[in-house]
């Protein structure tokens, strides 16, 4: 098991926002996190990657248990944090912004040339703008860029917050497909933080449904879509998972 998250607990001050939270995610395997605004995705997340502190439970990452590590240690630990609204560094190059995703693995220099082929094997549209401004490049590009920075540290488990957020459906479906080769091809585990329901039924092993903090229903997107309250909330009627 890559990821296992047992009776999770996290939150800031003294607001509690995650209660005895579930999820493990194997090999090769994409789990994808659904739920309405406010229902902690996002928490889940950053106590997942350390960004914040775990007030119960255990993070266990590749048979480590990395509870309540500092970020930094967490990441070299094999846990890449894409977060929502991408986050890349505007005034530096894209060839930049790649390096720097790599430096948790600094001292494998020999292989970052390597890497970055990888990404932009993956993602075309950088291979193009290396040496352009992050901060020029459109929303899509943007997002390519975060994930593929992400990627620079060869994680074993990659996170990722509303990737979709703001893009136009052409570009969704391009980061999406990147996503599905990813853990097809390459074996990458991935959890997905995502409001596009639809989308990440489509590329998801499995589905967990939170609410108020808590995990309220799990499922493969087959069982889950045929879920008469996930369908209204999440999918609007009229789905049918493939």
């Amino acid at each position: 098991m890559m990821l296992s998250v047992t009776a999770l607990g996290a939150g800031y001050d003294k607001l509690q926002v995650l209660h005895d939270v579930e999820l493990t995610v194997s090999h090769g395997r994409l789990v994808a996190v659904i739920g309405a605004n406010g229902a902690g995705k996002s928490t889940l997340l950053r106590a997942l990657s350390g960004l914040i502190r775990p007030t119960s439970g255990r993070v266990i990452l590749d048979g480590r248990d990395v509870t309540g590590l500092p970020a930094e240690r967490i990441a070299a630990a094999g846990l890449a944090h894409v977060p929502e609204n991408r986050l890349v560094f505007p005034s530096l190059t894209v060839a930049d912004n790649l390096a720097l995703g790599a430096w948790t693995r600094r001292r494998a220099r020999s292989r970052t040339a390597e890497r970055r082929a990888r990404v932009l094997d993956l993602f075309p549209r950088l291979a193009a703008r290396l040496g352009q401004p992050a901060g020029t490049l459109s929303g899509g590009e943007q997002q390519m860029l975060a994930i593929g920075r992400g990627l620079m540290a060869e994680p074993k488990v990659l996170v990722l917050d509303e990737p979709s957020l703001g893009l136009a459906p052409r570009l969704v479906s391009e980061i999406f497909g990147a996503l599905a080769q990813l853990k097809s091809e390459h074996g990458l585990a991935i959890v997905l933080v995502e409001q596009n329901a639809r989308a990440a039924f489509r590329v998801a092993d499995a589905v967990v449904v939170m609410d108020r903090g808590r995990v309220v229903a799990t499922g493969t997107p087959q069982t889950l879509a045929t879920d008469d309250r996930v369908q209204s909330a999440y999918l609007g009627g009229g789905y049918a998972a493939t």
